[in-house]
């Protein structure tokens, strides 16, 4: 049995891995998109991640919680990759419409969906003081990426806004079903069977032709986005297991920001210059970041102590029974 300071600890490391993984994405489906279109990269990730899953969970001998399933277990296992599958292709599509930045910015309404599914569907609580830090990073959001605004035309922004709110709400169902099948699966198990469904469900609109033609570079670019599926949503699924879902929602919050610090980093050191550029983020954008890492730290804090207080009401409980 895990003390409340071990599931914090746990929870922040699996929550750091997954926002940082999710930060170097952005960066290498960019450079990918010169050697395969977005659908079958995602197949492609989907695919190796499937089979690197499968191979490990079956030397561990952990391939037999598959035969508790019900058929009601199955169909939310199903459901969730569904979504998930959703969630790759329509943020995929709004590119069409949105510049990158945009996207990424637009799909920041996500962890307040899967705060609120969390209320909703989970039983979870969220107070007032994680409701305003919330607000906080939100507005935070609003102000990091103020100078992409006046970008495109607006009517193709609306509609590339719109689907990326699909996308996002896609996202929170898949995290949210996620959660709800951990008393029957392991993290592990509920990821491969996702992976599984994807490979099968995705393979007719793919073209896995394209991927024959990559050269070395490009190959080594798929190889990093393949591992990076396996690695952070292994570790989002660990976080959702440790914390709370408000709590991994507020930490998820910080992936922009990552991607930011990342992107600059490899602009500072001449790191393919030719696709990666410089966001030219003024001292209003980089206060926005300062709002959004004080607001998601504070969730954390907020949240910490919640649990912390709710541990010390029912332990006289305990001890009485």
């Amino acid at each position: 049995m895990l003390t409340s300071k071990q599931t914090f600890l746990y929870g922040l490391f699996f929550s750091s891995v997954t926002v940082l993984f999710w930060g170097m994405l952005p960066i290498a489906l960019k450079l990918s998109g010169g050697f395969s279109d977005p659908i079958t990269l995602t197949w492609l990730r989907f695919s190796v991640a499937g089979i690197i899953l499968g191979l490990w969970q079956w030397q561990r001998g952990k391939l037999g919680e598959f035969k508790s399933l019900s058929k009601n277990d199955w169909l939310r296992l199903f459901a969730a990759g569904t979504f998930l599958i959703v969630n790759y292709t329509s943020f995929a599509w709004s590119l069409n419409f949105l510049l990158p930045g945009s996207a990424q910015l637009s799909f920041q309404i996500a962890p307040l969906f899967l705060a609120l599914g969390g209320l909703f569907f989970l039983k979870e609580s969220i107070n007032w003081q994680q409701w305003l830090c919330f607000v906080g990073i939100g507005l935070g959001m609003l102000v990091f990426f103020h100078p992409i605004f006046g970008q495109g035309s607006q009517g193709s922004i609306w509609v590339g806004f719109a689907i990326v709110q699909m996308s996002a709400a896609a996202w929170s169902m898949y995290a949210l079903l996620q959660k709800s099948l951990f008393k029957h699966l392991a993290p592990s198990n509920i990821l491969l069977a996702i992976y599984i469904y994807a490979l099968v469900v995705m393979l007719p609109f793919s073209s896995p032709n394209e991927l024959l033609k990559m050269s070395s570079d490009d190959a080594w670019i798929a190889a990093f986005c393949c591992l990076n599926t396996l690695i952070a949503y292994g570790a989002f699924a660990q976080a959702m297991r440790y914390w709370q879902t408000v709590q991994v929602s507020a930490s998820i919050a910080l992936t922009p920001v990552m991607a930011f610090i990342l992107t600059e980093f490899c602009v500072a050191f001449g790191w393919w210059s030719g696709s990666i550029s410089s966001s030219h983020a003024d001292l209003l954008s980089l206060f926005g970041m300062l709002i959004v890492v004080i607001s998601a730290i504070n969730v954390q804090l907020i949240s910490a102590r919640v649990q912390r207080k709710a541990a010390l009401l029912t332990k006289p409980l305990r001890e009485a029974a």
